[in-house]
């Protein structure tokens, strides 16, 4: 304390101030240290999986089957006469309300309808009688497996309720899945169900090498977890929510230690030599790097449900197909002169009118058995029953990619409808004009999600050519990598010199 003049009354010490704040703020460093420094022991290798996983994800994506490899996969659509109609296989489906969608194609010999309900279910029925197919024996899958473009020497797996490749749930309504080897130079494998006798999934053991170093453990995906959604969910989420402080905390303790100007006596800007100074220094630019990956990565898990959904939930969609459809026009006669290499008839309901749509080979799916494009008011209409009470949208044609409506391994559909709402929410749908089938769902918040994500998880700001992206990305990349390796050393001599 100091005192006055003649020893009076004590001045004010604002030194005092200055002492107490350095000293909270050195404790906060040293309990930033701690931190990092142990935790940093156990992430800095997660980290680094993390980048080299990501670096594998950009060649090769977890399995899936796409339109292409699923219509290839398709036999033939025979349509013999006396068939039944799709009217009388919704109502032999006992599916109540609007279908999702109905799909006129083959099980092995026979055609069938396959309805899907609005939740996700699928009930095959024979187009001959009507009959609910409740399962399909294994030898006719095997069967179908044989006659796949790929099929060599084609070996039955056996059943398969839940693995490594057919965890997520959007398989769980086509459980149980049969496995079959096809024998070919690709090692390909087919997942079909059981319940419908669909091709729902195929991997090569490329894909499947590889996914082992590259999403695996990129996402965690270990099949027991992954078996589990909403643990499987709070796991990323608390992890890379820790991950996230460490990170955070090495670029603060970076900071604090940085001196560009008066150096340090050596005359550096680093108190560290070796691969600490390659971290500390490397970690200023790397770190960012890792922040961006990281932090962008915890929020593609949809924390506190931030985001909304992508889909309009099932009550929307049956006000969008309509309460009252009417009959569906089918002639087998006339569907099977649409083209010679007719693969499926795909039904649906837009606004209580009937849609049906020609799948020939690989091309665009065409008009077909007397039905018609759905027109953009009759659209503009339907889509309006999505939300109620905020009045029809506004239609806007999407001729080419923009940068909410582009594709990463599979181009997306061009043309497309994006219907855009005024509601609080700024929702927009996109649909197909053809079909009227709604292919997405997007508000401000999923907006907001995109550069978040795909922004910074895949510095997507601007399409970027390959291989510049490429380069890009590397290069990105090569920065966290640094931080996590040299951590990763720096570690493991600790724990060294601690345990011995």
């Amino acid at each position: 304390m100091v005192y006055g003049p003649g020893g009076g009354a004590p001045a004010p010490d604002a030194s005092f101030v200055d002492v107490t704040l350095r000293n909270f703020g050195k404790r906060i460093l040293r309990w930033l240290l701690l931190g990092h420094r142990w935790l940093g022991i156990v992430f800095a290798l997660a980290f680094a999986v993390w980048f080299l996983s990501g670096a594998v994800m950009m060649y090769v994506g977890f399995p899936r089957l796409t339109e292409s490899e699923r219509r290839a996969a398709l036999a033939p659509l025979a349509l013999p006469g006396g068939m039944i109609g799709p009217d009388a296989a919704l109502a032999a489906a006992k599916v109540l309300g609007p279908s999702g969608r109905i799909d006129l194609g083959m099980l092995g010999d026979i055609p069938v309808y396959r309805v899907g309900a609005l939740d996700g279910a699928r009930t095959t029925v024979s187009a001959l009688d009507g009959r609910v197919i409740e399962s399909v024996d294994p030898a006719l899958l095997l069967a179908i497996a044989k006659n796949h473009p790929a099929a060599r020497a084609v070996e039955d797996l056996g059943p398969v309720v839940r693995d490594q490749w057919s965890v997520p749930q959007r398989f769980d309504p086509l459980r149980p899945l049969r496995l079959v080897a096809l024998g070919d130079a690709a090692g390909t494998r087919l997942y079909l169900s059981e319940r419908t006798g669909e091709v729902v999934l195929d991997t090569t053991a490329s894909e499947r090498f590889w996914n082992w170093l590259g999403a695996v453990p990129h996402w965690i995906y270990l099949t027991p977890l992954r078996a589990e959604p909403a643990l499987w969910r709070d796991v990323v989420l608390w992890v890379s929510g820790i991950a996230i402080a460490v990170a955070v905390s090495g670029y603060v303790l970076g900071l604090s230690r940085l001196r560009l100007r008066p150096r340090y006596a050596t005359g550096r800007a680093t108190p560290y030599r070796g691969f600490a100074a390659w971290h500390h220094l490397g970690g200023l630019i790397g770190g960012t790097a890792l922040l961006t990956f990281i932090v962008s990565g915890w929020l593609s898990m949809n924390p506190n449900r931030f985001f909304s959904p992508t889909m309009p939930d099932a009550a929307a969609l049956a006000r969008y197909a309509g309460a009252e459809t009417a009959p569906f026009r089918f002639d087998p006669t006339d569907a099977a002169r649409i083209c010679p290499d007719l693969k499926e008839v795909r039904f649906t309901q837009v606004g209580g009118v009937p849609v049906a749509r020609a799948l020939c080979g690989q091309a665009p799916p065409r008009r077909c058995c007397g039905g018609t494009a759905p027109d953009p008011d009759a659209l503009a209409r339907a889509l309006a029953g999505l939300m109620p009470g905020e009045g029809a949208p506004r239609m806007e044609r999407i001729e080419a990619e923009d940068s909410y409506w582009y594709g990463d391994r599979e181009a997306r559909p061009l043309p497309v409808l994006r219907a855009v709402f005024a509601d609080p929410a700024a929702t927009w749908v996109h649909v197909d004009p053809a079909t009227g089938e709604i292919l997405g769902r997007m508000d401000r918040s999923n907006r907001v999600s995109r550069w978040l994500f795909d922004g910074l998880h895949t510095l997507d700001f601007v399409r970027l050519p390959r291989p510049v992206w490429d380069a890009v990305m590397w290069l990105w990349l090569s920065a966290g990598f640094l931080v996590a390796a040299t951590g990763t050393v720096i570690g493991w001599r600790r724990l060294r010199r601690r345990f011995g």
